[in-house]
């Protein structure tokens, strides 16, 4: 069934606003997957925070008309679901890459991240990037390090004086 000219407005309005404030986009054609697999892969991006949909390839290019995500319009092409990552920038692309090696139809044929095109042989690197937790988890380590060894040393100096004395009454009990 055809959308009237309104809901096509609401489409591209609601995939413009998503658009606006996500830090990357990826597609990927669906093409061969049952209703089944396809909600599947909804519930999965409800839970990682991934804004998931079916759009016409000319409402697609409209709405992301303006955003960072334009670099992609040429790109648009056959049945695609686009998939906006609104939590971190890689949510999209680990979503889709896992989806795809658990269903061969699925394939991924497009990424952009901050007004750049990806590759579908490069989305794995987006993919890989750690999430919002993983980063501050990697930032905290780094930074406690030199306190650490700072405390470490601090902490040798009488340790190696007690190993001394140590050392000397055993010597002398000899």
């Amino acid at each position: 069934m055809a959308l009237t000219q309104v809901e096509k407005r609401a489409v591209v309005a609601e995939v413009a606003e998503v658009a606006g404030s996500a830090h990357s986009a990826v597609a990927a054609e669906y093409r061969g997957l049952t209703v089944e697999q396809i909600t599947q892969l909804r519930v999965k991006a409800r839970e990682t925070g991934v804004y998931v949909r079916v759009v016409k390839n000319s409402l697609a290019r409209r709405a992301v008309e303006g955003t960072e995500f334009e670099c992609m319009q040429d790109r648009l092409a056959g049945p695609l679901m686009l998939g906006f990552s609104t939590e971190d920038p890689g949510s999209a692309a680990r979503l889709f890459r896992d989806f795809a090696k658990d269903n061969e139809e699925f394939k991924v044929t497009v990424g952009a991240v901050a007004g750049e095109t990806l590759e579908a042989s490069e989305i794995g690197k987006l993919a890989n990037l750690p999430t919002r937790d993983e980063a501050i988890a990697q930032l905290m380590s780094v930074m406690q390090a030199p306190v650490v060894k700072l405390a470490r040393t601090m902490n040798e100096v009488p340790g190696k004086l007690v190993r001394t004395f140590e050392a000397v009454r055993q010597q002398k009990d000899a």
